[in-house]
């Protein structure tokens, strides 16, 4: 008899293992799949503010890489640094981080990086619909479209360069919205200064967070 309770009451044992002993049918739960803010594109939006703008102008806390090329565009960035350009050169930008919501693979982010000649990049006409903000050389933004340009000067024989840096947000987005206007730059801002840092520029002049309105902003 002790044998057959022993035996019972093992069974039970293993049974209250098995189904977790507490409802819910002891299904374990599983990890939220995608990238962090802090592991996206290398961590370039691993700081608060730029954490905020990402999962902001994606709608999610979790992303998904899309086509990200970023040594490729750290290695493009230096060989334009490394000699004078002929007047007919033209780089090609390349995306140096591509995303796209975990949950919503329709909402998706590209920025992309290139070296560019001197300004003015901002065309007088194209003010009256953006907005501009105080870091780099020059930074604007629409609800869809922001650019940064910073100067990056890197030791010799390398030459001073401008960089580019775009970035495009979901289309889905109202024109006159402000607060993705600065989502936007805030990202540009972000991935900027991991551009800047990796290539070792100096006077990059970009500042820290979010970046505050120009005061010529209309």
């Amino acid at each position: 008899m002790r044998s057959v309770l022993t035996r019972v009451g093992t069974a039970f044992a293993v049974a209250a293992v098995l189904t977790g002993c507490g409802g819910g049918g002891g299904t374990a739960p599983q990890a939220s799949e995608g990238l962090t803010a802090a592991e996206a594109c290398g961590g370039f939006a691993k700081d608060a503010s730029a954490a905020a703008a990402l999962k902001a102008v994606l709608g999610g806390e979790r992303f998904e890489d899309n086509l990200s090329k970023p040594e490729k565009a750290l290695d493009r960035l230096r060989d334009d640094a490394a000699a004078p350009w002929a007047d007919s050169y033209r780089p090609q930008p390349v995306t140096y981080c591509g995303l796209q919501a975990a949950e919503e693979v329709s909402r998706n982010l590209k920025i992309q990086v290139n070296a560019v000649g001197k300004g003015p990049y901002l065309d007088p006409e194209l003010a009256k619909s953006v907005t501009s903000y105080d870091t780099g050389v020059e930074a604007f933004s629409s609800s869809t479209l922001g650019k940064l340009f910073f100067s990056c000067r890197l030791k010799a024989p390398a030459l001073p360069i401008v960089v580019e840096t775009a970035v495009w947000g979901p289309a889905d987005v109202e024109k006159t919205d402000e607060e993705q206007r600065t989502h936007l730059i805030t990202l540009a801002n972000a991935a900027a200064r991991d551009v800047s840092a990796k290539l070792g520029c100096e006077g990059d002049g970009l500042v820290t967070g979010v970046p505050k309105r120009a005061a010529k902003s209309s």
